[in-house]
This record gives structure tokens, sequence and C-alpha cells, in this order.
């Protein structure tokens, strides 16, 4: 169980981040200044570890023998900023506490 925790932890952080950069700096760039080019490098960026996430997610879901709502809350952690950064931890306590989620 601990290395598809990890898989999931390494992914959450990333996908957090990424969002973060595309709402706090591409979109701003984009749309506010017209500098295009730094979105259209990270938002399929994102898209594609916000995948990887889903797979590395779904696969801990599994692992772990969450709720199809507690799965479904964790995959959708990666679409609002700063929520993957809270899931994370929590998914992180709750796992290792042999607690379902």
């Amino acid at each position: 169980m601990e290395p598809a925790l990890q898989r999931y932890r390494v992914m959450a952080l990333v996908v957090g981040v990424m969002l973060l950069v595309l709402v706090l700096v591409a979109v701003p760039l984009r749309y506010g200044f017209d500098v295009p080019q730094v979105s259209k490098v990270v938002s399929p960026l994102h898209g594609f570890l916000y995948i990887v996430y889903l797979v590395a997610a779904f696969d801990l879901a599994m692992r772990a023998r969450w709720t199809a709502k507690g799965t479904v809350l964790v995959l959708l952690a990666g679409v609002v900023p700063f929520l993957s950064f809270w899931a994370e931890r929590r998914v992180t306590a709750q796992v290792r506490a042999g607690l379902p989620l």
C-alpha cells in the first residue's frame, strides 16, 4: 500500500503546484497582459499530469478500498486550487491509520 500512497502523494503535490501556476501565473498573463505562451505550455502539461494523478489516486482507492464517494472527491481534488494539498494530507493520514475514506 505504501508505494501506491507515495505515487498518489507525489502526483497530488505536482498537480496542486501546476494548478496554482496555471491559475495564478499563466491565466493572468494570458488574459491580463496578452502573453499566451505560458498558458500554452502550462495548460496541456497540467492536463496530462492531472490524468496521471487520476490513475495514481484511483489505484490507491482500489487498494485501500475507498467508498465511491470518497474516491470521486479525491479525484476531483486536482481541479480546485489548494484542495489537492488538503486532500493529500487527509488521505495520507486516513490510509496510514487504516481507516476508510
